[in-house]
Order: structure tokens, then C-alpha cells, then sequence
């Protein structure tokens, strides 16, 4: 585990690196669930957020719990005039049920800050996003706000983008998906791209977005080389609509492992 922290934090001066759980104790660590690792970088990212801002409120297992956090504050009166716009439906569904006040970008087109999980992250802060389907929406409101702070476990690290060998999304329109899914795979031919679409596990049927597109999941046994060159090349293709990497869009990155919780921003 340390040697994993060591090779995403390393010594760049132009990064912050903060210890914020301390040094380990000298009997046996208490061991975590990941679940319970994602709820501590969670609750961390929180700390970032004041009252009066605008929120971009992020989708999936680790958002959530932030989310719930932040609903607790305000509850408690720790937080107040808060405006949350929601990555998905789901989480505007989650921020309704807390009494979160909600808005979008129409209303909002700067957003204070966003908070967020990854799938994957980089040793550069890059990242994957959109195994949970929301990439479109993510994409949209995160770039639109002053500081993106990424939530993770430190299983999220990895190399380069894609070097976890799972799932690589690309949003693109349901007419001629076929079509699409083969442009995509032989575009990344050269690093053992494999296209799939992403299906509902229950009934064998493609997986729809809130925005009523469908996913192809590419899964590379490479490394894909520039990353701005793939996605430019990525967003060339007629009926694409996104791509699930988010790169130079992380401002700061909350990383909790069995070592404690650690913190990088640009």
C-alpha cells in the first residue's frame, strides 16, 4: 500500500501532499471495507465545501456519500444557501429525498465546486469516469466549475488511463451503435482494443442514459499514448457523443487506503 501511495504522490513541488490520518500505529491496523474508505475520502471533500456555494453534486458509490453529507449539514444548520446541481437522475433523486435545494446550469453556469468519484485516476490526476453511466452530465457540469475535487479509494490508481483492464466509456447515439462500437475498437486497434456494448445484466438490453443515448465499453491491453490525441480522435467520430476521460479537469484528489487519507491538488 505505501509504495502505491508513493508512485501517485511523488515529490512534485507543484502538488500538496497531505498526511491527514497520521502515522500508522504500532498495533495491528484496524482493516476497512472499501465501502468505508470511500465514505472517509467522502466526508473529507466535504470539508471544502461553505455555505452560499454551488454545488455539482457527483454520481455513484462514493458520491453518495458525500451527498449525504451534505444533506446532514444541513440539516444540522452547519451549511446553509446551498444550491446543488445534479450529475444524474439518480443523485437528483438522492439531493430531493435529503431536502438539498437543487438548480441546474441554465440558472447556475459556474458552479463553485463539484464533488465526485473516478473510476480510474493517473499519476497526472487524469481521470476515467462514467462506469455508472452519468459521464455526459459529470462532464458537463464539472468542467463548468471553479474546483473539481475527486473522491477515491486508492484501488482507483492506476498507471496510465485504461490500466485498470475494465471499462473505458464512450456515450454515443443509438442509430447504427454497431457501426460505432467498430470504428471505436479499430481505432485503438494498436493497443488491443476490445468494444462492447454495455447491456443490462437482468434482460441482455443495452443500457440507456438519462440522455436516452447508449455506452460502448472499450477494455485496451495497452496504453493508449496521448491521451488529448484520443480523445480528439474519439470525438471525430460521428455519433459520438462523450468519452469517459476527463483530463487536466481535477483540481484536487482525496486518495483514502489503509495508510490514511491523502490529499494532492494542483
Amino acid at each position: 500500500m505505501a509504495i502505491a501511495y508513493r508512485h501517485f504522490f511523488g515529490s512534485d513541488k507543484s502538488t500538496s501532499e497531505v498526511a491527514l490520518m497520521g502515522s500508522p500505529p504500532s498495533r495491528p491496523p484496524v482493516i476497512l471495507t472499501q465501502d468505508e474508505l470511500k465514505k472517509i475520502a467522502a466526508y473529507k471533500a466535504v470539508e471544502f465545501v461553505q455555505s452560499g456555494m454551488v454545488l455539482g453534486l457527483g454520481t455513484g458509490s462514493t458520491a453518495k456519500h458525500a451527498v449525504d453529507r451534505i444533506g446532514e449539514l444541513l440539516i444540522q444548520g452547519k451549511l446553509k444557501n446551498i444550491i446543488g446541481i445534479p450529475t444524474s437522475k439518480k443523485t437528483h433523486e438522492q439531493a430531493v429525498s435529503l431536502g438539498i435545494p437543487l438548480s441546474d446550469l441554465d440558472s447556475h453556469q459556474v458552479v463553485d465546486l463539484a464533488i465526485d468519484g473516478a473510476d480510474e485516476v493517473d499519476p497526472y490526476m487524469n481521470l476515467v469516469k462514467g462506469r455508472g453511466g452519468s459521464l455526459l452530465r459529470e462532464k458537463m457540469i464539472e468542467s463548468a466549475c471553479k474546483k473539481f475535487v475527486v473522491i477515491v479509494d486508492e484501488s482507483k490508481l492506476v498507471p496510465h488511463l485504461g490500466g485498470s483492464g475494465l471499462a473505458m466509456p464512450v456515450e454515443i447515439v443509438p442509430f447504427c451503435w454497431k457501426f460505432s462500437a467498430q470504428r471505436l475498437e479499430l481505432l485503438f486497434e494498436e493497443s488491443g482494443c476490445v468494444a462492447k456494448l454495455r447491456t443490462y445484466s437482468e434482460n441482455g438490453e443495452p443500457f440507456v442514459t438519462d440522455n436516452g443515448n447508449y455506452i460502448i465499453d472499450l477494455y485496451l491491453k495497452k496504453d493508449i499514448g496521448n491521451l488529448k490525441a484520443a480523445s480528439d480522435a474519439i470525438l471525430r467520430l460521428p455519433g459520438v457523443v462523450e468519452h469517459g476521460m476527463f483530463l487536466g479537469m481535477a483540481t484536487t484528489v482525496i486518495v483514502a487506503g489503509e495508510l490514511g487519507v491523502r490529499v494532492k491538488s494542483k
